[in-house]
């Protein structure tokens, strides 16, 4: 039966922690332990949900824009030159159109100003919290998506060392079984009563199992890397796997929505409001100002120096109209239009493909349980021959090499049964993937 998936808890956390700072020795891991461990330290499951936190502060970064906005502004100047002003004559009784250069202010300049705003409705402030409130769903579904992906990969490596394990257990056997046989040949052999060519035949079948059990070797050290890579635990930290493989047959699963779907379909809801924020922006926005200033004039001289200041208040309604912009929002309102349809196109194509390998993943599952059947079968089979065999021998009726085959011949089929409750767990576990129960049917 598959194990529960779900976020670690505090006292996991902590498990996990005191575990990490043991010495370095090897220790069984349950396919459990491993998907807890990824909760806790895979990076892509931690980019993943970084992302979706982000997410959520934009959206309340976009809720922040309804929020008013204050401002404090100072700013000081010191005229060198004075600003030179053309003064008519005929404002002090000269005549009309003679002008007269005056330099007036001082020298010393102050200003200080508290501003503060408020939108009283924008379209475009709106339009962003909804469409942040979407992208971050959206990015909710790809943690869970990406949740998903690390539950499949970790339990499919665990099923593959599972088999190594088991090869490795069937060669070491084979391997001992050989060496009593090949022994049992050169006895034969030196009472000339077995050829030598049947000596080198036993020689080269021992040598390839040794190659063999190598390379199997090698393999399992590989997938133990990629388990280890993926639970986001050091490399050198010794594990080992649990060598007992337990499976449920026939279990039937409810066709839920998939997170493809799921991530379509919001994207799809995304891309919408996007598109209604588009349209909305050719809506008028209005919105509050107020402001206090304090003007300050300095002067440091005779007759008298001073520095005063004077205030400056006001509040007022601004209105903003768009009126024409180059035909950009057209534009950019056709492509929003294309790509939701690209969307809706994307989201049949998902049902069908899923509908498609559910059917087949199925008939994958049932043929894996056949397979069991059969294995099981043979290994009846084959332990009656091993045991008939076995009195044959004691009667004097059966060698010891008609023995140790009898015996390679039980052990490979209960190698091949092995092989098929790995198939049919494997098959299952697409199936709960692609019916979107791959989270929930781990957590009863």
């Amino acid at each position: 039966m598959l194990v529960n998936f779900h976020k670690p808890t505090l006292f996991l956390s902590f498990f996990i922690m005191i575990v990490f700072s043991m010495p370095l020795h090897s220790q069984v891991w349950t396919l459990q332990q491993c998907i807890d461990s990824a909760q806790m330290y895979n990076k892509t499951l931690q980019i993943s949900r970084n992302n979706m936190l982000a997410g959520t502060e934009r959206e309340k970064e976009a809720k922040s824009n309804l929020i008013p906005k204050v401002k404090f502004t100072g700013d000081y100047k010191y005229f060198i030159d004075q600003p030179t002003q053309l003064m008519p004559q005929s404002a002090f009784g000269g005549p009309e159109g003679v002008f007269k250069e005056v330099q007036f202010g001082t020298p010393h300049n102050f200003n200080l100003s508290l501003q503060a705003a408020l939108p009283l409705y924008n379209p475009n402030i709106y339009g962003a919290i909804k469409t942040t409130k979407a992208a971050s769903e959206l990015n909710k579904l790809q943690y869970k998506k990406t949740r998903e992906e690390v539950y499949y990969n970790i339990s499919n490596l665990y099923y593959n060392a599972q088999v190594l394990k088991h090869q490795l257990t069937f060669i070491d056997s084979n391997l001992e079984n050989t060496s009593r046989l090949l022994q049992n040949i050169k006895l034969l052999h030196e009472q000339k009563m077995a050829k030598r060519s049947d000596v080198q035949k036993i020689q080269l079948q021992k040598a390839q199992l040794l190659t063999q059990k190598k390379t199997v070797e090698n393999t399992l050290i590989q997938v133990k890397n990629l388990l280890k890579f993926n639970m986001g635990i050091p490399l050198s930290r010794l594990i080992e796997l649990e060598s007992s493989i337990r499976y449920q047959p026939e279990i039937n699963y409810a066709h839920n929505i998939i997170v493809d779907l799921q991530l379509a379909n919001t994207k799809k809801d995304l891309l919408t409001t996007e598109l209604k924020t588009l349209k909305n922006s050719r809506i008028p926005s209005l919105s509050l100002y107020g402001s206090y200033s304090e003007v300050g004039f300095g002067y440091r001289g005779v007759p008298k120096d001073f520095l005063n200041f004077y205030p400056t208040s006001l509040v007022g309604l601004q209105l903003s109209v768009p009126v024409f912009n180059g035909m950009v929002t057209k534009r950019k309102i056709n492509q929003k239009k294309l790509e939701i349809k690209n969307t809706e196109l994307q989201a049949s194509l998902i049902k069908e493909k899923n509908t498609m390998e559910i059917t087949n993943a199925r008939k994958q599952r049932n043929v894996a349980l056949t397979t069991i059947k059969n294995t099981q079968d043979q290994i009846k089979l084959a332990q009656s021959v091993y045991n008939q065999t076995v009195m044959q021998q004691k009667q004097g009726l059966a060698s010891l090499t008609d023995v140790l085959m009898a015996d390679n011949a039980l052990k490979e089929a209960q190698q091949n049964n092995i092989t098929a409750i790995i198939n049919y767990l494997k098959a299952d576990l697409k199936l709960k993937q692609l019916t979107g129960n791959i989270e929930s049917i781990s957590k009863k």
